[in-house]
């Protein structure tokens, strides 16, 4: 078998945690390292033992070198970086938030297809063990009928911008804030499992910076209603549920599905959670890396259909906010 040889587009926290967890998807391997300087580049490649360090992104994609890329960049590279990628064979798996906004999105989609290369978000929650425990129990609660996500939690970056300095998280020109940073990990699992909702009803805090610092959301669908809080400027220890007509299916931290429940409404709890030994980023690559091997192409096209769904709700919701990043003014 052939190994796919990876390379990275980033050197951060996120970075980090993927390298871990490519090291235990068989037939892998890191190759290359892109960074915008050569010092940080040079540093990370020894840290990791990366035996390439691009500084041109250019020169990356015409690499011989690669046979696919991970982006952690900030939100508003994603599209350009990818499309670079892909319109050179490379096949991309970027992470959330996967763009800006939807005509971002549907540029990506058709660089894939135009290139005949695999692109998927990287986007964890839906790809661990335990969310597969969810679809498959799902019937067990019988008609749904409600679904709740919460995902609180105080951002350290604040405390940098409460005292004057906006770091990358909060800022609009890269695409950031709360929504497409942590709010999307309770948007994610709700149109894996229920798809496009009719309709959607925003509210949320905006900060001066222009991005939002908290939210609310709702959203109806034919036969249920379903409601997300979202917040990087204060913490909830609330759970997620999904309630049905028969029972309910409890979530903790919803963005690592970390504990499964089922109530059944006439039965006593029942712990479904399946205990996690590898990285929760090691799923998603596993997936990626599964759908290439296997040419499916089926796969990908759902997947990005429901990234491109996702997409589209957190630039509605931005709409009604009143959050504006530059790069909508691009499309």
């Amino acid at each position: 078998m052939k190994k796919i040889r990876f390379a990275i587009v980033g050197t951060n926290i996120i970075t980090d945690r993927f390298i871990e967890g490519l090291k235990k998807v068989e037939g892998t391997e890191l190759v290359a390292v892109y960074s915008r300087t050569v010092d940080r580049g040079t540093d990370f490649a020894t840290m990791y033992q990366i035996p390439h360090v691009f500084t041109d992104l250019e020169e990356m994609a015409q690499s011989p070198l690669i046979d696919a890329v991970y982006i952690a960049s900030p939100n508003a590279l994603h599209a350009k970086q990818a499309i670079l990628l892909m319109d050179h064979g490379k096949h991309v798996i970027c992470e959330k938030a996967f763009a800006s906004n939807v005509k971002e999105v549907d540029a990506m989609i058709q660089a894939a297809k135009k290139n005949q290369v695999f692109l998927m978000e990287a986007i964890k929650n839906v790809h661990v063990p335990n969310f597969k425990i969810i679809e498959e129990n799902l019937k067990k609660i019988g008609t749904v009928r409600k679904y709740v996500a919460s995902f609180c939690q105080y951002s350290s970056r604040y405390d940098a911008y409460r005292s004057g300095d906006v770091l990358n998280a909060f800022r609009p020109e890269l695409s950031n804030g709360a929504l497409v940073d942590i709010g999307v990990y309770c948007i994610a699992p709700m149109v894996r499992l229920f798809g496009k909702p009719e309709y959607i009803q925003a509210t949320g805090f905006k900060l001066e910076s222009g991005v939002d610092g908290e939210g609310n959301i709702n959203f109806t669908y034919p036969t249920m209603s379903a409601t997300i809080q979202y917040s990087k400027i204060s913490n909830s220890n609330l759970p997620s549920e999904i309630q049905g007509e028969e029972g309910t299916i409890c979530i903790e931290k919803i963005s690592q599905c970390q504990k499964v429940s089922l109530y059944p409404r006439k039965g006593e709890k029942v712990d479904l959670s399946q205990q996690d030994t590898i990285d929760n980023l090691y799923d998603e690559i596993q997936d990626f890396v599964d759908m290439i091997r296997t040419n499916n192409i089926q796969q990908q096209d759902k997947w990005l259909e429901e990234s491109r769904i996702v997409v589209e709700i957190m630039e509605e919701a931005r709409k009604q906010m009143g959050i504006h990043y530059p790069a909508d003014e691009l499309v």
